[in-house]
Order: C-alpha cells, then sequence, then structure tokens
C-alpha cells in the first residue's frame, strides 16, 4: 500500500485448446523427467482504492504461453510475490515470468523477462529495494543466484551464485535488507536460500558473510532484525531451527557469529514476529510461541489447532494468527499469549495481513480483498 492505493498482482488464466507438458529438470542431477506446466496465462498489476475498494486501475503486464512456467505448489499461485514501491514506480515480480516496473498509474515503465530459472513450485520471494538496486533470489531447481537489476532501468547489475550445496536446491525467501554496521557503512542484503543464508553487498553482489544450515532446504520465512540481530528459520528436512545471527564478519561466521539457536516450534513458512523484545512465531501445524529475543529461550507456547502460512501481525496491541482455513486467531502480546478473541472468513487465507494506520487490516483471501476496521 501507498498513500490511498493498495497494488496487487494477479494472474488469469487463458482459455487453451489442449493440456501441455513441459520437460524440466528434477532434483539435483541431470536427469529429467515431464512436469505438468501452465496454462496461458495474464500476468496482471491491479491498483485498489483503500478506502472504497474499488479498482482504480488494472494492467497485463506479461503474457505466458501454454506450458511456459511449471504447475505452482497447491499453497502456491503464479502471481505470489509482494508488489513493492518507493513512491515513483511499482515494482512487480512474477518469478521466472518476469519482472517489471510500472508508473503509479500502472504504465510500463521497464520490463526485464531475462533471468530464467527452474523454480520447483513457482516464484515464491518478493524483490527488495536497496539504493539503486532491486534485489531478489533465485533459489532454482539448479544453479540457485542472488540477483541484482537497475530499479530506474531493469538492466541486470549483478548476479552472484549461491555457493555449492547438496542435494536439493530450491527455496522461496525474500531477502531483507538493513544497515551493514561497522565502519564500512552502507547497506547489505541478507538472503536465506536451501542450507544457508548470506549477507551481499547490494551494488556489487558480492558476499560480505554466510551462515550454514546443514541438510536443510525450501526455505520460506523471511528474516528478521531487531536488537542487532538476524532471526532466520531454517528449512525442511526434520525441525526447522531458529537461529540469531549477528550481521557481522567476514567469510563463513557460522561457529563465531550464531548468538543461540532453538528448534521449538519453529515454523517451515510464517515468518517471524518481534514485539518488545519477544519473537513470536507459529509453527505450520498450529503451535504459536514466544522466544525471548535476548536469550533465545522459549517462555510461551499455545496450540491454535489448523495449518498455517500467512505470517502472524502485530497491531493494536494484539497479535494475529491467520491460518489456512480463514480462521484468525487474536493473541495478547505477552508470554501468555492469551487468546483474546477468533475470528473466522470461511475462506482460506495464504497471504499475510497488512496494516494501515493501526486502526485497519487488509486481508486477501482466496475469494476477495477485505478490509476490516474497528469503529471510530
Amino acid at each position: 500500500m501507498y498513500g490511498e492505493r493498495i497494488f496487487l498482482t494477479t494472474a488469469i488464466e487463458l482459455p487453451t485448446a489442449h493440456e501441455v507438458q513441459s520437460t524440466a529438470a528434477v532434483g539435483s542431477g541431470s536427469a529429467e523427467k515431464p512436469r505438468a506446466a501452465s496454462p496461458p496465462l495474464s500476468l496482471r498489476a491491479v491498483a485498489v482504492d483503500a478506502t472504497s475498494g474499488a479498482i482504480v486501475w488494472e494492467r497485463e503486464v506479461f503474457r505466458s504461453a501454454a506450458g511456459e512456467l511449471p504447475l505452482p505448489h497447491a499453497k502456491n499461485s503464479y502471481a505470489s510475490p509482494t508488489p513493492i514501491t518507493d513512491g515513483e514506480s511499482i515494482y512487480v515480480h512474477f518469478g521466472p515470468a518476469g519482472t517489471a516496473a510500472l508508473s503509479m498509474e500502472g504504465d510500463v515503465r521497464w520490463e526485464n523477462r531475462r533471468i530464467a530459472y527452474d523454480a520447483r513450485h513457482g516464484g515464491g520471494g518478493s524483490p527488495v529495494i536497496a539504493g539503486d538496486s532491486l534485489v531478489f533470489n533465485c533459489d532454482g531447481v539448479v544453479d540457485p543466484f542472488v540477483v541484482a537489476l537497475n530499479r530506474r532501468t531493469g538492466a541486470e547489475l549483478w548476479r552472484t551464485p549461491r555457493r555449492p550445496m547438496d542435494p536439493e536446491r530450491f527455496a522461496f525467501a525474500t531477502p531483507l535488507v538493513i544497515p551493514r554496521g561497522g565502519a564500512n557503512g552502507g547497506l547489505q542484503v541478507v538472503s536465506p536460500g536451501s542450507h544457508m543464508v548470506g549477507s551481499y553487498d547490494p551494488q556489487t553482489g558480492r558476499e560480505l558473510w554466510h551462515v550454514r544450515f546443514e541438510n536443510k532446504w525450501s526455505v520460506v520465512p523471511r528474516p528478521v532484525f531487531a536488537d542487532g540481530l538476524v532471526l532466520a528459520c531454517t528449512g525442511y528436512e526434520g525441525p526447522a531451527e531458529l537461529l540469531a545471527i549477528r550481521p557481522e564478519g567476514t567469510g563463513d561466521v557460522t561457529s563465531s557469529h550464531i548468538a543461540w539457536r532453538h528448534d521449538q516450534f519453529v515454523p517451515h513458512t510464517p515468518s517471524p514476529l518481534v514485539v518488545d523484545g519477544r519473537i513470536y512465531t507459529v509453527s505450520d501445524a498450529g503451535v504459536a510461541a514466544c522466544t525471548e529475543l535476548a536469550t533465545g529461550k522459549v517462555v510461551g507456547k499455545r496450540r491454535l489447532g489448523g495449518n498455517f502460512s500467512a505470517s502472524p501481525l502485530s497491531a493494536g496491541g494484539r497479535l494475529y494468527f491467520p491460518d489456512e482455513e480463514g480462521m484468525c486467531y487474536v493473541l495478547a502480546a505477552e508470554p501468555s499469549l492469551k487468546q483474546l478473541a477468533a475470528n473466522d472468513l470461511e475462506e482460506p487465507i495464504f497471504a499475510s495481513f497488512a496494516v494501515v494506520d493501526d486502526r485497519a487490516l487488509l486481508i486477501r483471501t482466496s475469494e476477495a480483498l477485505y478490509r476490516i476496521e474497528a469503529p471510530k
């Protein structure tokens, strides 16, 4: 959201006369097998009036031919990445289908469809702005990398391969831009991938530091930065871990810069949330937890039930935890995680909530976009 407009992306299936299958590399080797592929698609950006909910404009950004993209995961879509704006342009990203910049009125300023990679379950991570760089992860089945485009022209600025990893290489995380600190100053882009989280110089793509977590892949949660620590979740293959990392140093800092770690009720999909020195998480299986930021000690938990993909949100002194079936649990922002309410929208929710001026929630379900506001 920017000003009085909400910006979204969507994918509209177009008519097709026959089904198509594509052949795409699977796993870490060179073997290939047929994989169901996409119908023809219209990939679009939409602007919505934040007060009335009226559609202000809708633009087709890309058109994807039948068979051009692999089918996404059941929890994913062809338009999952979140748009971002600097107040001058709106940047929309459709994973391997392309990236573009639009004016605030929806005119396409540039587009880039040259960043190809084999996204196992479709695009997932969103782009971030760091100076003149628009940075996003391309963690595909083979040869994963991080890339930056010039946000004013769309030209590729740099492409940095991930460190060698095995066996599974794909991931879906969104990078995080934080201060670099120290004498150098400037910014760094903290970017989780399979088996590792790395920090990159947004101007050159040079890796600054990395932390390894062996045999963890398909990383989804976005990291969080609070009180000088980067909080990053590892991925699938057994219990995920929550790592508190001091974002400094050079090279491999796995043994020197992890302040603490634990694997209790850590999510594979929802991102962590920090409020007043405490970390709030919800596991995919529905256990909410409260962890002390300074120590990594789990000081509270509550079973909510359901399955969770959307990240929790803090607003108005409360915590909001929406599950995949459309139930939203409202909890107190305290170690007890006292349940204050439970509201059922009766529509699947996989997208995280947004908040407007700490007084209204924006909720995107499988069926609609809602603005829910307390009476004045």
